[in-house]
Parts: structure tokens; sequence; C-alpha cells
């Protein structure tokens, strides 16, 4: 069985049973000790909320502690049974049958029910909210502990969007406690069904959470998960060297290289669904834009040292892509190799109207990530694209993704799961975080999302990825590998046990060493 993203969302009848272990009352010992992870950016409150999951993977952090879905990514299954404990399609399509798990409780003491899958999807605002509205017909309370979600017509890849994380909509949140506190109270203090509880959030500073000991899989073996936030990557080396912390998250290549000559510390890379791209903003759709011409785009595009960057950076463990599609998805087309060209590139801006140049306003980007977008403005810049690196804290980063306000060149990223048409629906298609799209690739998505046959859909996709590609609508840049570094007291750091999930997971999973 294939773990990638997806794969197993195109069959047509489900009845998976859950076989990962057992219950908590298996747990031989209480949650004891704790483990300190030292985060590369800060946690933001709209990140403890599924109603708002922007599909990007940065939640996860929390999610797979605070929550749970009805299906999610676990070691060895892309699509394993959690709140639901099996599910099933109707002949036709039309319909879907989730079973759920009895005796869930949240972590406020509420038992967990269909009512709550209902709510749950139908206060769902983040990403996709609008096409899974537009395909639902309605969700059905069965019974208590079975629920209905019923389609206006066959969608090959409602699982796909709905039993991943590629949105929230399947994750479950507590109706009685939100309708409670509100939208703004449960980000503050947020009650979910997963395996830890939130303790106490300090913004900028740290996250403390506490082992959940009624979660439903098992019994977690940590007690108490500290998220402390520091930017400065050689600051979480120096804190995993002194004890401080016993997970520090993206470190690159020269720390990389100093954690592989440290005793006691192990240098874990993650490879993960994170694609990284120049993006051309709206820039890409207005005639009197520079970048609206396809000569401009390509020379940014030949313009990127794609190799060099990941050796510098992530040791090479980058894979070098010519797609926004990682590709390891599900439909993913392989897109010829983009070659280091600066002298094309070169001509090609003086071609465009350009021999002296040009000033390219901003490229903004993730400031957790200013090292790579500032080799790309280096790049940039050798071929007469001048840049200015305007870095972002995450939080206001993604906000401004989302409400399309950037201007000039953007570092874009996605490392949501899900399989092409996720990601296509999310950064290619009108609407979404995209800018803009052509015609001819609104119209295909539409069409693959009613195929039912698979090879067809397949074509359409690809079709789909190729126009994006030979109009260089995106500047592909790598697949990314992030370089963790993990301490001498863990036993399990949980660090590439899900494919293609850059962070520790699953917490209740996690071990220290008693000796």
């Amino acid at each position: 069985m294939t773990s990638r993203p997806a794969a197993l969302v195109t069959t047509a009848v489900f009845a998976l049973t859950l076989s990962l272990t057992g219950s908590p009352a298996a747990a031989a010992d209480a949650p004891a000790g704790q483990l300190t992870w030292a985060l590369h950016f800060s946690l933001a409150p709209i990140w403890f909320d599924p109603g708002d999951h922007p599909g990007v993977i940065t939640p996860m952090i929390p999610f797979y502690a605070l929550h749970d879905a009805l299906a999610k990514p676990m070691p060895g299954q892309a699509m394993a049974p959690s709140l639901a404990e099996s599910w099933s399609a109707s002949g036709d399509g039309l319909s879907y049958e989730f079973v759920l798990r009895r005796g869930v409780k949240f972590h406020n003491g509420d038992v967990m029910t269909s009512d709550d899958v209902k709510f749950s999807f139908e206060r769902y605002r983040g990403v996709a909210a609008k096409l899974l509205r537009a395909k639902i017909v309605a969700v059905e309370i069965v019974d208590p502990h079975r629920v209905r979600i019923r389609l206006k017509e066959p969608w090959p890849d409602f699982l796909a969007f709905y039993a991943t994380p590629a949105t929230g909509a399947g994750w479950i949140v507590p109706r009685k406690y939100v309708e409670k506190v509100g939208d703004e109270g449960f980000k503050k203090a947020p009650v979910g069904a997963g395996p830890y509880r939130f303790v106490s959030m300090n913004p900028g500073v740290e996250m403390v959470l506490e082992a959940h000991e009624g979660y439903w899989r098992k019994t977690p073996s940590v007690k108490r998960l500290i998220f402390r936030v520091t930017p400065d990557d050689s600051t979480r080396l120096a804190m995993l060297k002194r004890g401080e912390a016993d997970i520090a998250y993206s470190l690159r290549g020269p720390l990389g290289e100093e954690v592989r000559r440290t005793p006691g510390l192990k240098l874990v890379p993650t490879q993960t669904a994170g694609t990284f791209w120049l993006d051309f903003t709206a820039e890409q759709w207005e005639p009197k834009s520079p970048w609206h011409d396809r000569r401009m785009r390509l020379a940014a595009s030949l313009a990127i040292d794609r190799p060099s960057i990941s050796q510098a950076l992530t040791l090479g463990f980058a894979r070098v892509s010519g797609s926004i599609v990682p590709s390891g998805f599900e439909f993913a087309w392989t897109a010829p190799p983009i070659p280091y060209d600066p002298q094309r590139a070169r001509q090609l801006v003086a071609e465009a109207g350009y021999p002296n140049g040009l000033e390219a306003g901003d490229y903004t980007c993730d400031a957790s990530f200013g090292d790579l977008a500032e080799a790309v403005v280096n790049n940039l810049k050798s071929v007469g694209i001048r840049a200015r690196l305007r870095p972002l804290e995450r939080a206001a980063y993604q906000r401004l993704r989302l409400e399309k306000k950037t201007r000039g060149l953007m570092h874009a990223a996605n490392g949501g799961f899900g399989n092409a048409a996720t990601r296509i629906e999310r950064d290619m298609v009108s609407g979404g975080y995209a800018y803009g799209s052509y015609p001819e690739i609104d119209d295909l998505f539409l069409q693959q999302a009613r195929e039912t046959d698979r090879k067809k859909r397949e074509a359409l996709l690809h079709q789909i990825q190729k126009i994006a590609y030979d109009r260089v609508m995106f500047a592909p840049i790598w697949e990314f590998a992030q370089l963790q570094a993990v301490g001498p007291r863990v036993e399990e750091s949980g660090l590439g046990l899900i494919e293609y999930m850059p962070f520790s997971a699953p917490y209740e999973d996690l071990r220290v060493k008693t000796k």
C-alpha cells in the first residue's frame, strides 16, 4: 500500500478499520517528562482553529496535538481512519457515509457526536471552502455516530479535499464549546479531541501543551510539550547543545554540518510536500507590468541556480523542481528540468525592452526562509533584475498572501497535503491563493472534477500543469527538505514517521529516554 497523499482516494468503496495501536487503557505508564522544540517562527492563534485552515503545512504543528480529524495521514497510511473508524461511498458516487468512533471525548469532557462533525463542516471557512460548498448538497446526521455527506454530482476528489489535511473541513471541533466562547475565544483557548490539551500561549515566546490521557488512540508517553519561538537558526542550535531544547527545526546547510560533527546530536532531514517558487503576483496579469511578458518570467526562472542553492542551504537534500506540484503526489506531471542559464536570462531581459535591467520593487518572503529568498534575489540581480528583499513574520506573510495584497515579486510556498488537484485548486485556478489564471486552466479544472475515468482525469490534470509550465506561470525552485536536529534525550522524535510531514508527528508516539 502506498503512503503517498491521496493515493487511496480514487477507489469507489471505502471500508477501513483502524489497526494502528490499541486504546488508552493499553498504556502501561502515565505520561512523564517533557520535550522542548526550538521553532523557527511564531505560532499564530489562527492556526489553532481548523475552521480557518489555510491549506499550508504550518497548522499541522498544533493540529496533530490539539485536534483530530475523521481521517488523516499517519505512519504508513495516507488516509488513516481516526475519528471516523470507517467510511463507504455509494455506488453512484453521490454520497459518503462515515461511521464515527464511539466514546471519543474532547478535552473539556464533551463526547464527540455526529452533531460536532456537521457543525465543523458548516463553520469551515478556510481554503477550498467555496469549492466544498459548491459540490456538497448536505451533511446529514444519520444517528449520533453516523454522518452522511451528499454530493451534487460524483466528485472523485471529495476525499482528497475532505479527508486529508488539504483542508480543515474534516477536523472536528466541539460545537457546544465553540458556541459558548465564540470564534475568537476558541483561538485563545482551543479545545479539541487530540492527544494534547492546551495549557498556555505567550505570543512570540512559547506554547505549552499537556498530555490528554483519555486520547482514543493511546495515552501519550510524554507529559508536557513546549514550543519555544527562536527565529535565529544559530540560536536554535545553541539551545540544543545546551540542553534547552530537544528538537531544533529548520537548520541550514553549515549548521547541519555542525550537527553532524557534534557528539550526541542527530541530523534528521525530512522530505516535505513543500514546493517553493517565485510568484509574479498580480503583476503577471497586468498588461503594463514587465511580468506580463513571458520573456521576463522565463528570464527570472533561468536566472535561479537551483542546484547550488539546494546544496548550500539543505546539503543537497531539497529536490530541484520544475513544478509546484510535488513529484510524489498522485496525478503529478513530470516537468522538464529548468536549466540555470544566466546568459540566456540576460538576453531575454534585453529583448523584453530592458537592456540595462530593471528595478523590480519588493521581493516579499516568509522571514524564516529569508536565506533562500536572498539567494534568489542575488541570482536575479546577476541578470539585471534588481529587487529589494522584504521579509515578514510568517503569520503576517500568510495573511498578505491570502488577502492578495502583495505587489512586485513574492517568494511563495505550499506544503499542504493532498494530490495534484488540491494543489492546482489552491495555487493555479482563479480564486484560492492565485492572483489570476488562464481560462483554459479554469475550464480544465472543472472538467477533471467531474471526470470519473481515472486516466482521463490524469490527462486533464497533466494538461493543466503543462500549460502552467509552458507559460512560465511560476518559477519553481525546489521540493523542500527541512534539516532538523535532535538532542540526546529523545528516544523517538516523530520526524519522518509520516510521509511528507516536516514536523514531529504523531505526538502520542514521541518518547524520551528514561536513562
